[in-house]
């Protein structure tokens, strides 16, 4: 079974920046990476992700212009960099990972993988 295992979160000041790693543990998600995150009390959104082919990226309204999605695809990893963090971005964040053929990826549905997820707070 694929795993996914998310790294980076913690607490950081209003204006900080966030650095998330994901690593999947084998080549499986030949298609696209991303990010979502849950905050509690409400459902889980989508943050971030890329496509392989092409490097496209896609991000929520929320997160343009401050968040970052990047990768390797060869080294099975994913990286999301969070600048001028904001006490909404707090949330679990999760790493998902997909082999569907879309056009783009901004859903739940669009993931077919997820990780354990990995909490971060932004105090203001």
């Amino acid at each position: 079974q694929v795993q996914l295992v998310e790294s980076g979160g913690g607490l950081v000041q209003a204006g900080g920046s966030l650095r998330l790693s994901c690593v999947a543990s084998r080549r499986t998600f030949n298609t696209a990476m991303g990010w979502f995150r849950q905050a509690p009390g409400k459902e889980r959104d989508f943050v971030a992700a890329i496509r392989w082919s092409g490097s496209s990226t896609y991000y929520a309204d929320s997160v343009k212009g401050r968040f970052t999605i990047s990768g390797d695809n060869a080294k099975n990893t994913v990286y999301l960099q969070m600048n001028s963090l904001k006490p909404e971005d707090t949330a679990v964040y999760y790493c998902a990972g997909s082999y569907y053929s879309r056009t783009y990826y901004r859903s739940e549905g669009d993931f077919t993988s997820w990780g354990q997820g990995t909490q971060v707070t932004v105090s203001s």
